[in-house]
């Protein structure tokens, strides 16, 4: 059977309303959130049940979509209180759930929702996918650990929209199941509390030579044995797009709003240019990606199941660019932006724009005024609002970092 190519969903994360808003300004055509309960995000802002409907509201005016994480794997003590909150989901117009637990999807059929299956449920395979549509769900989303040829295979098979991962952090264990943080500290990643145990460093000790600490690996700083690459897959978009997926989903609930917009944006151009049909992987796509927060890229299982894909690294990401500040207001008159300040900067520093349709520029911070007009040098205080020049027309929500 030959597979059906759409143009597929953006989909990004919500880790709090800014990061929604900025998701959905640069491109997204979706979003998905964590309420403060049920989420395998427990340490993010996420949002509370007024944060919800406000969210609902500004996504639904502007024509796209929001779902909710509930992936957690519920306890019997969780039940009441997991339906009060999917009814509440349900009036409040949410388009779909995120479940792994069959529980979960057992009391999500008991509402209006659409039900999509979380990565956490692992689907490997077209039986998997299958019996899940089966079960009522309109979507699953495919376990990490696949390659297109599978993925291909499941789309041939299953008449349920699927959904992949294309960028973003990859936990070391299987598509996040991981016991690691609970046997460590206590604090369980399958119930949203991970505290990331794959990310420390590690050392050997010897049963009868305690307090020696014998390095496992080969870089001077430490051995980082279970930091994995992050995923990338513009480098493969082609492929990525021909596989016929529904969704594209990038990963980062926890992510700033720099990673978010730079993300987003960037794959956005990269679906348009695909389906306007002038494709190519563009240089400047990769130099945006360069400039957030990351751990060197990889294609992960995707292009090759032959190959090792958790590479291991650093566990520290790099960081290209700091974020400054957000444009809320530009004079078109005075040429002046008015920017709610995130970092601090000063008079005579390079910064640059990143704009949610227009191009990137660059320009030196040459004047700056305080909300009274009174001159100053420098901006310390998290969001002061300052008025800056600048030297072309800036949109608002443009992003300005260092």
């Amino acid at each position: 059977m030959s597979i059906n190519i759409v143009k597929p969903e953006l989909l990004a994360p919500a880790g709090n309303f800014e990061k929604l808003q900025a998701a959905l300004i640069y491109g997204a055509d979706a979003v998905y959130f964590g309420g403060k309960n049920f989420s395998l995000r427990a340490f993010g802002d996420n949002f509370t049940r007024e944060e919800i409907i406000q969210a609902v509201k500004f996504t639904h005016k502007l024509g796209k979509k929001i779902y909710a994480a509930v992936n957690v794997f519920a306890h019997n003590a969780d039940l009441k209180a997991l339906a009060d909150y999917l009814n509440f989901l349900d009036s409040v117009k949410v388009d779909a759930v995120l479940v792994s637990d069959l529980g979960v999807l057992a009391l999500a059929k008991e509402t209006n929702l659409n039900i999509h299956i979380s990565t956490q449920a692992n689907v490997t395979n077209w039986k998997a996918a299958k019996f899940f549509h089966e079960l009522g769900a309109s979507r699953i989303v495919l376990a990490r650990e696949l390659t297109c040829a599978e993925i291909e295979t499941i789309k041939r098979n299953c008449a349920a929209e699927l959904e992949i991962f294309i960028h973003g952090a990859m936990c070391i264990s299987y598509s996040g199941r991981c016991w690691l943080s609970k046997y460590l500290t206590g604090r369980d990643a399958n119930q949203g509390a991970c505290t990331h145990s794959c990310r420390w460093k590690y050392n050997l000790v010897e049963e009868t030579r305690a307090g020696e600490y014998f390095p496992v690996g080969e870089d001077e700083r430490g051995s980082y044995v279970m930091n994995s690459k992050d995923l990338c897959l513009l480098p493969c978009f082609d492929k990525v797009i021909q596989s016929g997926v529904a969704s594209l989903k990038i990963e980062g609930r926890m992510k700033s709003v720099n990673y978010v917009a730079g993300v987003v944006k960037v794959y956005r151009a990269a679906i348009d240019s695909y389906f306007d049909g002038d494709f190519k992987v563009r240089d400047e796509w990769f130099d945006e990606l360069d400039k957030i927060a990351h751990r060197p890229y990889t294609t992960g299982f995707f292009m090759d199941d032959d190959k090792p894909t958790e590479i291991h690294t650093t566990s520290k990401p790099s960081r290209a660019s700091e974020f400054l500040g957000i444009v809320r207001a530009f004079d078109a008159k005075t040429m002046t932006a008015t920017i709610e300040q995130r970092g601090k900067f000063n008079v005579g520093e390079r910064v640059e724009f990143l704009q949610p349709k227009g191009k990137t520029f660059s320009q030196t911070i040459t004047d700056m005024r305080d909300e009274d007009g009174q001159e100053i040098l420098s901006a310390p205080h998290a969001q002061q609002i300052i008025k800056v020049p600048v030297v072309k027309p800036v949109e608002i929500w443009s992003l300005m970092r260092s």
